[in-house]
């Protein structure tokens, strides 16, 4: 896009149709779009493509704007024929449907047919600086000594499968499903007759934190079935239940692509639904042959989930959430249900290995 828009402090909204001639000079020819049937508000001219009207000539100009706030909601009205971007009519105002994230606002219009709602997202001209964040290690395991997980760190989920997703696996606290070995975490799902056993390892109680950054160095298993995941749940999950402590998906695969990774946060939804949820997904190569960093930053702006340092999934925080206390992390391996589907036929074993996982803040 070549629009630039310009509130100022007097009042007026300056709409420059094609800020790369000379920004708001001499030459003030541009073009605009719009919705065919309304744009003709604007004049004649342009080329017609489905329901848009694209490149009709049309030269900066200045309206008015105010800020008003109908049924509480912060809207921008535009005086005139004044509008953002893509002209739909209608009343010309904007509600300001969030301005949360640094340097843009996202607007919501209806348009004068009263189809649609059109949504806008503007940005600034000149955004922020990045912000240095001078992170320090508060804690880590490396599992550099063999044997059981550190019992400093580490506590166990047992018993059998399901867990509220129709699951398949036991769960055990057996060395042939957890050990610490070579400097690495070792969680191993086995079949066991006709079940299968694996191992579901928790820091509750024992290292919990609230914001910062959390880095997992792991490679994942590759069969058929497998639902590996790396997570965080609120340290007042005994008292509240699931989803109203929350929970952050640093990193899960489903059973049947092992190709993507999938990073999700859920939360309990003001009573409106019982599992409000929002995530991500991206594509991950050679996830069961060598390791990757599945990661967070997390704080009381946003949780931002990354592969490898290269963010897919960001989460607008704010006070609404329960992402503002103490979560506790879990690795686990379980054994079908709903992300991990069918199981292989011939599955006999396999691991998930976990380099270290570290918390700076």
């Amino acid at each position: 896009y070549d629009d630039r828009f310009i509130f100022n402090t007097d009042g007026t909204f300056t709409y420059i149709t094609n800020n790369t001639n000379d920004d708001a000079g001499t030459d003030t020819s541009g073009t605009v779009f719009g919705r065919d049937g309304l744009v003709s508000d604007l004049g004649s001219g342009g080329t017609l493509n489905g329901a848009d009207v694209e490149n009709l000539p049309y030269s900066d100009y200045t309206e008015d704007y105010v800020l008003i706030a109908p049924g509480g909601a912060e809207t921008i009205s535009l005086s005139g024929l004044g509008f953002i971007s893509y002209y739909i009519g209608g009343s010309h105002n904007y509600e300001i449907f969030d301005r949360s994230v640094p340097n843009e606002l996202v607007l919501r219009s209806t348009d004068g047919n009263g189809e649609f709602d059109w949504w806008f997202t503007i940005t600034s001209e000149e955004e922020e600086p990045d912000v240095v964040v001078d992170y320090e290690l508060v804690w880590s395991d490396e599992f550099d000594t063999d044997g059981a997980p550190d019992a400093a760190n580490w506590t166990y989920d047992l018993g059998a499968g399901g867990w509220g997703n129709g699951e398949a696996q036991t769960y055990t606290d057996n060395a042939e499903n957890v050990i610490v070995e070579g400097g690495f975490l070792k969680i191993t799902a086995k079949a066991d007759g006709s079940s299968y056993t694996s191992a579901r390892i928790k820091s509750i109680g024992l290292q919990e934190f609230t914001y910062g950054k959390v880095e997992i160095s792991a490679k994942l298993p590759s069969a058929q079935g497998t639902w590996p995941a790396l997570w965080m749940l609120g340290a007042n999950f005994p008292t509240v239940g699931w989803p109203a402590c929350g929970e952050i998906d640093i990193m899960e695969q489903t059973g049947g692509d092992k190709n993507t990774t999938l990073g999700t946060c859920h939360w309990f939804d003001n009573g409106t639904a019982a599992n409000a949820s929002y995530g991500e997904t991206t594509a991950v190569a050679n996830a069961s042959t060598e390791f990757h960093l599945y990661s967070i930053i997390w704080s009381e702006e946003s949780i931002q989930i990354s592969l490898d340092d290269v963010p897919f999934m960001t989460l607008s925080n704010s006070a609404d959430f329960p992402f503002n206390a103490d979560f506790f992390f879990i690795m686990n391996i379980a054994m079908g249900g709903t992300l991990g589907g069918t199981i292989d036929p011939a599955f006999t074993e396999d691991t998930m290995e976990v380099d270290y996982i570290r918390v700076y803040q």
